[in-house]
């Protein structure tokens, strides 16, 4: 790697000046001291150990698509956009090694030719597949895990320079805690994904009263592959989307491109944006404009590959809170919220939005060792979100709520050891791991203490 400037007149170091940098959603701010984007794990190793001798943290920072400040790096910024495509296929046990800082939208251009696809997603792709699994990103489907579940192995560089490959059979002890591991025990380089055959989905999406869709919640949950809906407040109408599983070669019949344009870009992104952004001037536009919404959510059905049909394109800027409870109590979360909503007589212009997931036994899995519901609410990025994030928590808190870690939340080290069994295993493991906390900054300071 080129040396691009220097921590004084005599040591050389392989990172460049920084500009300031920024989140996604605008949550989150950062002036690191340099940036580095190593091709190779030999560069990493010298960016760590740089950074390690001039006292320096470091941060990977991925696509910036965390709302919590789990990727601000005061210290240096490292991007893994160089340590980024496809590494290796082993065709006959379906799994492929990408490199870190592949961004998950890359993944399904990279699989294609061998006829693979990763068994779920989110519905949000701009994410590097680190950074993703790193703060427990996943779809929706009782059936399904998160996206690090589908992880065989990893290879880790930690903050002494060792180069540690982990897996269930090598280095076993680490296993359960790297694959959700918030950045916070070294620095993912490759990781080995257990894909399925491609596939295709069928999506039906169409309005519910949400009455109906909160007692069927159980039933839909176990009937579809996978089920999830969205709600706005105030209204009395959910919007659902249910995609069944298909073989791959099935004949597909995606949206039309007009009418896909019209309804997810137009609509979803363009006009919806200029209501939420009048909406943040003027609150009493807010309640026409969700029953507006209500009325036009779409009602269409059509069949195509997976990922094409898990995630959809988000433009207007927005900052997120997303907890996960007991699958069982999704119906009663999302009645009190709608009934703390009403009675503080807030004006909130995004949906709320509900998703499932299996458990799993990942230590800092926000499914770990439960059948999980996902909440998640939204503000528009440029409305103060703290009264509405702050009484919403509260209901979370008191059904169990465990909040997503790259999601913003008020919680503390304190408190999420008691909804974690794992927690003090996995602060073991950083303390091996990174003795020194070169991989820290104040959000895992805030979350797993200095």
């Amino acid at each position: 790697m080129t040396n691009d400037t220097t921590a004084d007149a005599t040591t050389s170091v392989p990172w460049r000046p920084a500009p300031a940098w920024r989140n996604w959603g605008h949550s989150q701010t950062a002036r690191p001291r340099g940036v580095a984007r190593p091709a190779s794990e030999d560069e990493l190793r010298a960016v760590l150990g740089s950074a390690r001798d001039a006292g320096l943290g470091v941060k990977p920072v991925g696509a910036g698509h965390s709302f919590t400040g789990i990727a601000v790096a005061p210290g240096v910024q490292l991007d893994l956009g160089g340590l980024s495509g496809l590494r290796a296929v082993d065709t006959a046990a379906a799994q492929v090694t990408l490199g870190a800082g592949t961004h998950l939208f890359e993944i399904p251009g990279l699989l294609a030719p061998y006829g693979l696809a990763m068994p779920n997603l989110g519905d949000i792709d701009r994410q590097t597949l680190a950074g993703a699994v790193s703060t427990g990103t996943h779809g929706t489907g009782a059936g399904f895990g998160g996206i690090a579940t589908q992880i065989v192995r990893v290879r880790l560089l930690t903050a002494d320079g060792r180069l540690l490959t982990v897996s269930a059979d090598e280095n076993p002890r680490y296993w359960g805690a790297v694959q959700v591991g918030l950045g916070a025990l070294g620095v993912l380089t490759e990781i080995t994904l257990q894909c399925v055959p491609q596939f295709a989905l069928h999506a039906v999406e169409a309005p519910s009263p949400l009455a109906q869709v909160l007692d069927e919640w159980d039933e839909r949950c176990a009937v579809a592959d996978h089920f999830e809906f969205y709600w706005f407040p105030g209204t009395e109408i959910a919007s659902t989307k249910t995609n069944t599983r298909l073989p791959g070669d099935v004949p597909l019949s995606p949206v039309p491109r007009l009418s896909g344009w019209v309804d997810d870009e137009l609509l979803a992104n363009g006009l919806y944006g200029a209501i939420c952004a009048v909406g943040a001037r003027a609150r009493g536009v807010v309640p026409v404009a969700n029953r507006l919404a209500s009325r036009l959510m779409a009602r269409r059905e059509y069949t195509d590959l997976s990922h094409r049909v898990f995630a959809t394109s988000r433009t207007v800027r927005f900052r997120e809170m997303e907890f996960a409870v007991p699958r069982e109590a999704v119906p009663s979360v999302v009645r009190e919220l709608d009934a703390m909503i009403r009675a503080r007589d807030l004006r909130v212009s995004f949906p709320v939005e509900v998703r499932a997931a299996a458990a799993d036994d990942l230590w800092l899995s926000t499914a770990s060792g439960r059948e999980t519901g996902y909440v998640a609410i939204h503000r528009y990025f440029r409305e103060d979100f703290r009264p509405y994030f702050t009484a919403a928590q509260d209901i979370f808190r008191a059904h169990g709520g465990r909040p997503h870690w790259g999601k913003l939340h008020f919680l503390g080290a304190d408190d999420l050891a008691e909804l974690y069994p794992r927690f003090g295993d996995f602060v073991r493991v950083r303390d091996e791991l990174d003795p020194d906390r070169l991989f820290a900054n104040p959000y895992l300071t805030q979350v797993l203490g200095a």
